[in-house]
């Protein structure tokens, strides 16, 4: 599908998904916080906290922690409420990046945002200069090797979705953004639980990348994730299985 899917199979693939628990949880916290501040404490009412408290669950971060979590948000907890901001800008090959970033602190965020952008080529641009290459979804991944793909497909187009994608060894369900929760819980009721899901931007088109533009786009992509303040970042590139071995290798 998009260059955020194919990056997340990517991640998959090379064993770049963040291992410190630490780190993982503060971003997931952020987000609980922010889902219950704007839309309320209740997971059955806020689709959004539901999708974050599912995430933290995955992410197996203890019950304690997410209930703080949800009180912070809602004024019961210290400490500054967290804005929701969004960066653009290019990377090797003309890729296109859009980032977010949930902060207390826009001036710190965006000379992290833009340092990590400049050190390995690419630029920080305006408002808008990418975004519309990209449409938010909501989209719910699943592992193919013990599903029954026809089952699912059925199963997820009568829950709402919109599309089903499999590639890679990974399924995805597509739906409208605010129907990806009620799509989730439907699935599950029906013995389909995601290993992931979540509202993402999806890239209407990609950038094939290779060589020495293929090594930097993985280096710039992880230095922005590893950042604190940043939630998501989203890409339109794409590189080969071949190309991704040779780098792993």
């Amino acid at each position: 599908m998009s260059g955020h899917s194919r990056w997340s199979t990517i991640k998959r693939k090379k064993g770049a998904v963040d291992a410190k628990r630490g780190k993982v949880f503060t971003k997931l916290i952020r987000e609980i916080a922010t889902a219950a501040r704007i839309g309320g404490g209740d997971p059955h009412s806020n689709p959004r906290l539901r999708l974050a408290i599912d995430k933290a669950r995955g992410a197996n971060m203890p019950k304690d922690n997410i209930e703080r979590a949800i009180k912070k948000g809602i004024g019961g907890g210290d400490g500054a409420a967290f804005e929701e901001v969004v960066y653009e800008g290019y990377g090797p090959g003309g890729t296109a990046i859009y980032v977010e970033a949930l902060t207390d602190n826009r001036n710190r965020t965006v000379g992290e945002v833009r340092h990590a952008l400049t050190k390995h080529g690419g630029n920080l641009g305006a408002n808008g200069c990418v975004a519309y290459l990209f449409e938010k979804k909501g989209v719910a991944s699943f592992e193919a090797a013990s599903l029954d793909l026809d089952a699912l497909m059925e199963a997820a187009l009568e829950a709402g979705a919109e599309d089903v994608v499999e590639s890679k060894g990974i399924i995805e369900v597509v739906t409208a953004p605010a129907a990806l929760a009620g799509v989730v819980h439907t699935l599950a009721e029906k013995g389909f639980t995601p290993a992931e899901s979540g509202i993402s931007m999806e890239a209407s088109t990609t950038v094939s990348l290779e060589g020495s533009h293929a090594e930097t786009m993985l280096r710039v992509t992880d230095a922005l994730e590893d950042l604190d303040d940043v939630q998501n970042v989203y890409a339109n590139f794409d590189i080969s299985d071949e190309e991704m071995q040779r780098i792993s290798g």
